[in-house]
């Protein structure tokens, strides 16, 4: 009866559940390094300064003007600006209109 009882010392792990079991630890360390990346990555992106406007390079802002917000149509841009104006631009980058926005 003693021959036929196995320790733990003595128990060998089956091929395929070795494999198993490796392939387990791999794809947990593989999903925590991608998780960790994608948390640095938020992070670094919503820490950055969000206050920078990209605004064309042709568009030439009024002294003391600063952007808020930049969009684009079919042969304009129009920039809203700090102090609650929007500047119309054409095509040639020349300020065409400025509208004052009053909402009180």
């Amino acid at each position: 009866m003693d021959d036929m009882e196995t320790t733990p010392q003595d128990y060998q792990e089956p091929a395929p559940l070795k494999f198993l079991r490796r392939l387990v630890t791999v794809l947990t360390g593989v999903m925590i390094l991608g998780l960790i990346t994608i948390i640095g990555l938020f992070v670094m992106r919503f820490s950055a300064d969000s206050a920078k406007i990209a605004v064309p390079a042709e568009l030439s802002l009024p002294a003391g003007t600063v952007p808020v917000a930049v969009t684009a149509g079919p042969g304009w841009h129009a920039v809203v600006t700090e102090d609650s104006r929007i500047l119309i631009f054409g095509k040639d980058g020349a300020l065409h209109q400025e509208v004052a926005v009053d909402l009180d």
